[in-house]
């Protein structure tokens, strides 16, 4: 078998408030494998939030390992993790994070600009908002965008590294349900074309159906199905 994107060992993530001590995490263990399409459910203060960040590379657990496409992130400092996460994560966020004054093209640039690209960088950021259909948009501005379009711009925008992993926190949350269909078709049909490993945050059942797998979180552990 080969590796897989995720590998996560008894994650546990200790947070101090005060004098008090909250386990968010409590000794989490999963791996998800190259091109999975998985989604990460659970009721508020589960403990999804915290996973996320973790296997985002946005934070470190208090103890336990974890590997993302071959690379241990455990004990990284924050200038390594910011570089793994540059190059092996794309974001898409319920409230889309556009930059309100910049063009759809210049979004979606941002991260090759923080990789040090320079050559054939919009050129790459042209192809991806093409790959999700805005091809007609890269000169609006988000404020000139409907919502949906929007969250096509911050799709596109974590595409085009071409990280291992996608991670879409709650992404049709702020969306009605016509367009929050389009955009995770869109999502699904993309890890088809390109086989980028796809985890979704949902609260919502009908979204995690159409995921291959459905990880259940309650009090900061994997709940068994």
């Amino acid at each position: 078998m080969s590796a897989p994107v995720i590998h996560a060992d008894k994650l546990v993530k200790v947070y101090q408030m005060g004098e008090q001590q909250v386990c968010a995490l409590c000794g989490v263990s999963l791996r998800i494998e190259r091109g999975e399409v998985v989604s990460i459910m659970g009721p508020s203060g589960s403990g999804k939030s915290t996973l996320m960040n973790i296997l985002g590379c946005l934070d470190l657990p208090t103890s336990g390992d974890y590997t993302l496409d071959g690379e241990a992130v455990s004990e990284l400092k924050d200038d390594q993790l910011a570089d793994i996460r540059n190059r092996k994560v794309g974001f898409v966020f319920q409230s889309f994070n556009l930059l309100s004054r910049t063009t759809a093209l210049a979004n979606v640039e941002l991260p090759l600009r923080y990789a040090g690209m320079k050559a054939g960088r919009k050129e790459q950021a042209r192809a991806a908002l093409d790959s999700v259909g805005l091809s007609d948009r890269m000169t609006h501005r988000p404020t000139e965008l409907s919502g949906g379009q929007q969250q096509r711009v911050a799709i596109a925008r974590a595409l085009v590294n071409n990280p291992a992993i996608i991670m879409a926190d709650e992404p049709t949350g702020n969306l009605d349900s016509k367009v929050g269909k389009e955009i995770i078709a869109l999502l699904l049909e993309l890890n088809r074309k390109k086989g980028t490993t796809l985890i979704i945050i949902t609260h919502d059942p009908n979204v995690a159906a159409q995921t291959q797998r459905i990880i259940h979180l309650r009090d900061g552990l994997v709940e068994e199905v």
